[in-house]
């Protein structure tokens, strides 16, 4: 009991995120241009490929603080515990560090990806707009980075 105990210590609510329970989002809907307010805008084009800037890693990869842009592919999935749309870089384009960059670059930390995968939640505001989200960081914390509708599109 105590082994199980110390193996569970860190396990918070948001640890294991099954979805948001939304089933009814469409491919057509999920398209076009999304954005944060960290200046990240990706464009989810009807072919299924798809533009990046900007995008900062999910989960614990969000703490190496790089910020990948390029081309890649996505698509809309359902399952049991809702809809998500899993987005694939295949080819980068450009990196950047998330503000305030470190004055002393650890040596240590990774090289930032050449390629990456994300899957966003799929869920609907308080208007019946899409949101998109993912999980980063600490799980136990619950941080989301959150994609909304870029206007205009």
């Amino acid at each position: 009991m105590v082994v199980l105990a110390a193996l569970t210590a860190c396990a918070g609510p948001y640890q294991y995120y099954e979805g948001t329970g939304l089933h009814d989002a469409t491919a057509a809907e999920v398209s076009g241009g999304w954005e944060n307010v960290e200046g990240t805008r990706v464009v989810l084009r009807k072919d299924g490929t798809a533009l990046l800037e900007k995008l900062d890693g999910q989960g614990f990869d969000f703490e190496d603080g790089w910020r990948l842009s390029g081309t890649g592919t996505w698509q809309l999935t359902d399952e049991e515990g809702g809809q998500v749309v899993r987005l694939a870089l295949t080819t980068r384009t450009q990196v950047e560090r998330r503000l305030p960059v470190p004055a002393v670059v650890d040596p240590s930390a990774p090289e930032p990806p050449s390629t990456y995968s994300w899957f966003f939640y799929v869920d609907r505001d308080q208007h019946d707009g899409l949101v998109l989200f993912f999980r980063y960081g600490d799980p136990d914390i619950g941080n989301m980075y959150v994609m909304t509708r870029k206007a205009g599109s």
